[in-house]
């Protein structure tokens, strides 16, 4: 990095279910127990193809509770045999914007719960502390020499784990700022800037895990001091820098995080600032191999990624 600008990982592929998505899935559990919205018995739905689907399959074979992911077809088989090995069942629709509609729809033909991460995110997780990420991200921080990040760095899937990012640097009245990046093919950074809500896209992030094509309800612009558009090849091309710098490979949505956290760190230099950054390695890069670890499939779906790789060692100089 930069003289006097540390970058800091938190690595959240270390829960049991290897994602930062573990958080929530916990959250949202304890969430509808305390609120008595499912008993024994009750089957869980949840609108997910992604990591939280895998989560949630965890946490309701621990309660003995059926659960089903409802996700488009498209959805990769690695991750589809993850919510299968936690016993959970997979239900298909043709396009993923047909997921919230069939969840709700597949919940009342089943008696069943609707877990809903998309509108409950922001509240299930408590913002205010009890171990959550930001205050273990402030908690892991204190003997660092530079205790309090200068930014703390994330991307938006729910919009959730931002929500509580914000909410509690306000709350404990940190300088700190949050910087939300956001992959192609997603609304929120357009959402943020032009001060909307009702913007929609057509197509789907190819950022597995982050990114959506409608801003969702947990999705709170307020708590965010900027957002920063990731290019997805920006994205790929960090993650394999990132494994010749650490020795591990990591999924796309960190690449998305230390891109960003990367540039940052570059214009703290060039403004002759000192400080740290925090941002996350949100799962690990073994459930992505037939995807962004596969040239071929890279190359049709991401394009090319050698300019952003060229760009990559300069911002690690100090130059």
């Amino acid at each position: 990095m930069f003289p006097g600008i540390h970058l800091y990982l938190k690595d959240e592929s270390t829960h049991p279910t290897g994602s930062l998505k573990h958080r929530l899935a916990r959250s949202l559990f304890l969430y509808v127990l305390t609120n008595g919205w499912i008993k024994e018995g009750t089957s869980i739905i949840e609108a997910s193809s992604r990591s939280t689907a895998v989560s949630e399959a965890y946490f309701a074979r621990l309660l003995g509770l059926p659960f089903i992911a409802v996700m488009p077809f498209c959805t990769a088989k690695r991750k589809i045999q993850e919510i299968e090995f936690y016993g959970g069942k997979c239900h298909f629709v043709e396009h993923s914007a047909l997921i919230y509609q069939e969840s709700e729809s597949l919940a009342k033909e089943l008696n069943s719960h609707y877990m809903d991460q998309f509108t409950y995110a922001e509240r299930a997780t408590d913002w205010r502390g009890n171990n959550n990420i930001a205050e273990s991200i402030f908690h892991q921080m204190q003997l660092e020499p530079f205790p309090e990040p200068t930014y703390i760095v994330m991307s938006a899937s729910t919009g959730g784990t931002s929500a509580t990012l914000g909410r509690y640097i306000r709350y404990q009245g940190y300088n700190t700022k949050l910087i939300v990046v956001d992959p192609e093919n997603s609304v929120f950074y357009d959402c943020y800037h032009q001060n909307r809500r009702d913007i929609c896209g057509n197509t789907d992030s190819k950022i597995e895990g982050i990114g959506h094509p409608r801003a969702e309800p947990s999705f709170i612009p307020t708590v965010i001091n900027e957002m920063i558009r990731v290019p997805d090849p920006a994205t790929i091309a960090t993650i394999y820098w990132l494994e010749k710098l650490i020795g591990r490979k990591t999924g796309a949505s960190t690449g998305t995080n230390v891109w960003g956290a990367l540039q940052l760190a570059k214009q703290m230099h060039n403004n002759s600032q000192q400080g740290s950054i925090v941002t996350l390695l949100c799962d690990s890069g073994e459930r992505y191999l037939d995807t962004y670890y596969n040239p071929e499939w890279v190359r049709n779906n991401i394009g090319n990624v050698t300019p952003y790789l060229t760009q990559l060692p300069k911002l690690n100089s100090y130059e």
